[in-house]
C-alpha cells in the first residue's frame, strides 16, 4: 500500500501468533492491493491482464464497497481514477486496519494503538489515559494543530491532504469556489476507522459543500484546514488541546 504500519501496545505484548496474524493480514492486503507492486491483483487488473469481473472474492467485495461509498457520498469518493484506472487504495487501507482491529479484539488485547501512513485506530488506554494522537500543521509540519484523545465512540482519526503527497486525490467543485472553498488537509475522528478514512478523502475532493454533506449525514467530528491556512471544527475539535481558535 506504500506506506508504513506500527502497532504499539500499552501492557505486555500478545503472544507471537497474534502479531503474525496481523502482520499477514497486512501482507496479503498488499500483495491483492497495491497499485505499487506490479504483481498485485489490482496491478494486473489495471494492466488489462486480468478482468475485473474474474478477480478475486476479495477485490470484487472490496471495489462494491467502494461504489457503495461512491454512493453515500455523491461521487465525492470514487475508485476510478480519471486515467480510468480503478484504485482502492482510498478504501483498502482502512478496511485492512479494521480487519486488524477485529484480530486484536479477538485476542483480548485492550490497550493498543495502530498508525497506518498517519491514520489511526486504537482502544483502551495508554498508562492511565486514553490515547491521545496528534494533527500535524499542514503549513508548518514541525507543530501539531492540536491533540486528540481517542474513545470508544470515536476510536479512529483519518487524515487527508496534500501536505504529505501532494495533490493526489481528484478534486471538483459545486456552488462553491475559490481557496477558502477547497481544503489543505482535512482530518476526521469517527466511531470506525472505514468511516473516517473515506470522508476524509471525499470532503478534500469535495470541499466545503461536501464537509457539510458529511456533517449532516455522519455522526463525525471534523477539521479542516483551507488552501488560506484558515480552520474549521466541529465543537469537539474546537475543545481539543493545542487547537487555535477557530
Amino acid at each position: 500500500m506504500g506506506t508504513m504500519v506500527s502497532l504499539r501496545f500499552a501492557g505486555v505484548l500478545p503472544a507471537a501468533p497474534v502479531l503474525h496474524d496481523v502482520n499477514r493480514c497486512f501482507d496479503e492486503s498488499d500483495r491483492r492491493f497495491s497499485l505499487h507492486r506490479p504483481d498485485s491483483e489490482l496491478s494486473r487488473v489495471a494492466a488489462g491482464h486480468l478482468v475485473l469481473s474474474r478477480a478475486s472474492a476479495e477485490l470484487r467485495q472490496a471495489y462494491t464497497e467502494a461504489l457503495d461509498w461512491r454512493r453515500r457520498t455523491d461521487g465525492a469518493f470514487t475508485p476510478h481514477r480519471p486515467d480510468g484506472i480503478v484504485d482502492l487504495n482510498g478504501i483498502v487501507k482502512a478496511q485492512t486496519m479494521a480487519a486488524a482491529a477485529r484480530m486484536l479484539d479477538a485476542a483480548g488485547q485492550t490497550d493498543w494503538l495502530l498508525n497506518v501512513g498517519g491514520d489511526l485506530v486504537g482502544r483502551g488506554k495508554f498508562t492511565t489515559s486514553p490515547w491521545q494522537v496528534g494533527i500535524l500543521d499542514p503549513v508548518d509540519r514541525s507543530a501539531l494543530l492540536c491533540t486528540l484523545m481517542l474513545s470508544p465512540g470515536r476510536s479512529a482519526v483519518a487524515t487527508s491532504g496534500t501536505a504529505e503527497r501532494g495533490e493526489h486525490i481528484w478534486r471538483y467543485t459545486r456552488t462553491h469556489t475559490g481557496p477558502d472553498a477547497a481544503y489543505r488537509q482535512v482530518t476526521v475522528r469517527a466511531a470506525d476507522i472505514v468511516t473516517a478514512d473515506v470522508l476524509a478523502t471525499a470532503i478534500v475532493a469535495g470541499g466545503v459543500h461536501q464537509r457539510d454533506e458529511a456533517l449532516d449525514r455522519f455522526d463525525i467530528d471534523v477539521l479542516t484546514v483551507d488552501e488560506l491556512g484558515a480552520l474549521t471544527a466541529t465543537a469537539a475539535f474546537q475543545t481539543a488541546p493545542g487547537l487555535a481558535p477557530v
